[in-house]
């Protein structure tokens, strides 16, 4: 398994992960967002988006979900 991260945005107690799981065994690559709210410098809440990464031919609009180019299916 394979973890690729791309943005990384924080405000206040709130941090946002922006990134990319290959190489699970899943026909298709995730493309994952976390955000997390921190307290006393701890992790106090969690929520996530999980979703199958679109190939060229899915993509609406012509741009891959993840950086800057498309990767084959899984990769």
């Amino acid at each position: 398994m394979r973890y690729e991260h791309q943005l990384v945005v924080a405000e206040g107690d709130y941090v946002m992960l922006y990134g990319r799981y290959s190489g699970t065994g899943n026909p298709a690559a995730s493309v994952v967002v976390d955000v997390v709210r921190i307290k006393d410098s701890k992790l106090a809440e969690h929520w996530d988006v999980w979703e199958d990464e679109a190939t060229r031919t899915e993509s609406a609009s012509g741009l891959p979900m993840f950086g800057d180019q498309f990767f084959p299916p899984g990769d």
